[in-house]
């Protein structure tokens, strides 16, 4: 069996999270499924300035609490200094290296190729939310198989709006979603997910979300109350249907995230023996 090297950078900074979770279980499925073998090493980039060379095949970039504006923190120059070196390394190589960039990560790296304006919102979203394919979207070998509109968990304070069309075009990027659609609020609709590159794809939203574990963690007393106290009890009931919908995180779960790794994994072919 073939085994391919995975490396999964954990932008959390050591807080409590269920992404890190879903992942893992999401890349145990996609072992089993495409017969092969995951060799897996995790970086800590945020809390330990943990960054990984471009020995492996895939990479996962998590989601990850606070600001992905500009910092001096240490992590960061080093973060922005591998992105650079995949996409360059890309651009020669024949055998390319697959990267998936979740919500903090999106933004970070958008930022770093200022494609758009990353900046913090006037208040959170949070919750499970519609979205919706642009005409590259329903075009895109990872996100064509999704319904117009699909539901994804969202739970960011900072957002990608703004576009600079020029530099989408120098960098080939295509938007594949947007936040649903509020006529009534005269904002910007920030954006939900890119294709970078051929190989690099990106959401703004949480695609790895397992509907069954959230449900069950929203179900707990401890989750309830700080949902019910931070964004009130109509907000907390409608998570809990929607989550309870397989439809809708269920199937969102199903398809980014094991596309992204089953398209990957065939165009590797064979790993390469180190």
């Amino acid at each position: 069996m073939s085994t391919f090297r995975v490396a999964i950078l954990d932008m959390y900074n050591n807080f409590p999270n269920e992404g890190m979770r879903c992942i893992r279980q999401l890349l145990r499925r996609a072992e089993v499924s495409n017969q092969v073998n995951f060799a897996i090493d995790t970086f800590n980039v945020r809390a330990n300035t943990e960054l990984p060379g471009l020995e492996y095949d895939i990479y996962i970039s998590s989601g990850g609490p606070g600001s992905p504006l500009p910092s001096s923190e240490a992590w960061e120059l080093p973060y922005f200094q591998f992105i650079d070196a995949l996409f360059a390394h890309n651009k020669v190589a024949e055998r390319k290296k697959h990267l998936l960039l979740i919500c903090h990560s999106f933004q970070l790296v958008s930022r770093h190729l200022s494609i758009g304006e990353v900046s913090k919102r006037k208040s959170t979203s949070f919750g499970v939310l519609p979205v919706h394919l642009t005409g590259p979207g329903h075009n895109d070998p990872v996100f064509a198989q999704l319904p117009e509109p699909f539901f994804a968990v969202d739970s960011r304070d900072y957002q990608l709006t703004d576009l600079q069309p020029a530099r989408l075009t120098e960098l080939g990027i295509e938007v594949l979603c947007l936040e649903k659609e509020r006529p009534h609020i005269p904002l910007a609709r920030a954006i939900m997910a890119l294709r970078f590159s051929d190989e690099v794809v990106g959401t703004q939203f949480h695609p790895e979300a397992d509907g069954e574990g959230m449900l069950r963690y929203m179900l707990t007393d401890e989750r309830k109350q700080q949902v019910v106290t931070a964004y009130g009890e109509d907000k907390y009931h409608e998570m809990v249907r929607l989550l309870s919908d397989p439809t809708t995180i269920e199937l969102t779960e199903s398809i980014i995230v094991p596309t992204f790794l089953r398209r990957a994994l065939a165009e590797l072919g064979e790993p390469v023996l180190a």
